[in-house]
């Protein structure tokens, strides 16, 4: 009888430890069908990715949540500021990134890419008064913003070592200095750009120079060699461009900006850096 009792408590206590696993849910979320993800997006980006109270809005939004669509993944928005991005997938602490991240030779090193699924291009943001600065060569002097991590602050200390670079943590904060007075510009791709310039608070104060100076291509961060996973999102990525679903978002977020993409748009996406 003794014995009969034992192997009842240890076959309850094997079903009970069975159930925790089963209602258990981690932060990765696995790959497809995985459940609860957590997903880096921006939050200052009009016409990207924007948060507003409790809504996100743009552009790679409808990326991230087409991408979460089709794998069958329960979707939770954190903010992945430009710094943070390659930590933040390195640690797990998110499952992708649809941020205007761009492919890199050096990202790679760290991150492996789904993309690209928008290529877009480094410009000037200045304001609507002020015709002194018409491009990258007339930046000599002075003091433009643009966000610590990114691929535009790389870029512009290499073309034009003899300008006043300011890196702050986003580019809304860039945007306030410049309309302050306390920047003369500010760099990062034009679709963002566009987006501010777009704002009903900005609208007449600002305005895009329109002179591109790079070519960026926008990749969904994963973790490194997480091959699989990876190849999936490519997979989603293509239907959303195929399906047409690309252009109405592009037309829907980026068109009232006068906002035309660029040559080589929509793109054929792979997996790079796996």
């Amino acid at each position: 009888m003794k014995l009969r009792r034992t192997s009842a408590i240890a076959i309850a206590t094997v079903a009970a430890l069975g159930l925790a696993a089963c209602g258990s849910d981690g932060g990765d979320g696995g790959g497809a069908g995985g459940g609860k993800v957590k997903v880096g997006i921006k939050f200052d980006q009009p016409g990207l990715g924007l948060k507003t109270g409790a809504t996100y809005s743009g552009f790679d939004v409808d990326v991230a949540n087409f991408i979460a669509e089709e794998l069958k993944l329960d979707v939770e928005f954190v903010e992945a500021v430009s710094a943070q991005r390659e930590t933040l997938l390195k640690t797990g602490q998110v499952k992708y990134i649809v941020g205007t991240y761009s492919i890199t030779e050096k990202r790679m090193a760290d991150v492996s890419f789904a993309g690209p699924y928008f290529i877009a291009g480094q410009d000037l943001l200045v304001r609507a008064d002020d015709a002194s600065i018409t491009g990258p060569d007339t930046l000599e002097g002075k003091n433009l913003c643009s966000v610590k991590g990114s691929t535009s602050a790389t870029k512009i200390k290499e073309k034009v070592p003899g300008v006043n670079l300011q890196e702050y943590n986003t580019y809304s904060l860039c945007v306030d200095a410049l309309k302050s007075g306390a920047v003369d510009a500010l760099t990062t791709d034009d679709t963002i750009l566009a987006g501010y310039a777009a704002q009903d608070a900005n609208k007449g104060k600002l305005k895009v120079v329109g002179n591109t100076f790079s070519t960026e291509n926008y990749g969904v961060g994963v973790k490194k060699g997480d091959t699989e996973f990876c190849n999936q999102v490519v997979t989603a990525l293509k239907k959303f461009i195929d399906s047409g679903k690309w252009q109405e978002s592009v037309d829907k977020w980026l068109g009232p900006a006068n906002y035309k993409p660029g040559e080589g748009n929509p793109p054929t996406p792979t997996c790079q850096g796996a």
